[in-house]
């Protein structure tokens, strides 16, 4: 029964990879994708969790990294949310679920979540911007003046909902993977 179950890890987490791979590549190439490549590699990676695959979850993250790295032309620009945040935000909330089980810890573990999203958000601001050409927009200058205040304002708001939703997208994500398996 070991065998078997450590083939339907490796084949859950390979199924992962490839799928957040491509997603994230495609995002790559077509810029109006680039969000929904996120949020499917995001889904793709929830799948070697929702059998308690910690290790297959790691593995297809840094495996879709490194794949959707070597596609997109050794460009890590576009790749630089991903593998900052959303890539590893599944496993950490399968690691809050698992091992957090005192309701006062949770509190301080969301804190540390959205300090983590915002961070990164704020790294992507500096890091696709000047890509982006946003530097000429008429609204740069607002936005810019305050910047520090949207983000952790409306960031840690917008992480709220992102993290409930992410939450809930996994219970999903384990049902159905429950079908496959019987």
């Amino acid at each position: 029964m070991k065998k078997n179950k450590r083939s339907f890890e490796i084949a859950l987490s390979a199924i992962a990879c490839a799928v957040a791979s491509v997603s994230l590549t495609v995002g790559s190439y077509v810029d109006v994708l680039l969000a929904s490549g996120y949020l499917v590699a995001v889904f793709a990676l929830m799948v070697p969790l929702s059998q308690e695959f910690i290790w297959g979850d790691a593995l297809a993250f840094l495996g879709a990294g490194l794949l959707a790295f070597l596609f997109c032309g050794f460009s890590v620009i576009k790749l630089l949310p991903f593998l900052a945040f959303f890539g590893l935000h599944p496993l950490v909330n399968f690691l809050q679920k698992k091992y957090v089980k005192k309701k006062w810890v949770h509190l301080p573990v969301f804190l540390a979540k959205a300090a983590w999203f915002d961070g990164a958000m704020l790294l992507a601001w500096f890091v696709l911007l000047p890509l982006l050409g946003g530097a000429e927009h008429t609204w740069y200058p607002y936005v810019e003046q305050y910047l520090y205040l949207i983000v952790f304002l409306g960031g840690t708001v917008l992480f709220a909902v992102y993290d409930y939703m992410i939450f809930l997208c996994q219970k999903s994500v384990n049902r159905i993977v429950a079908r496959i398996r019987r």
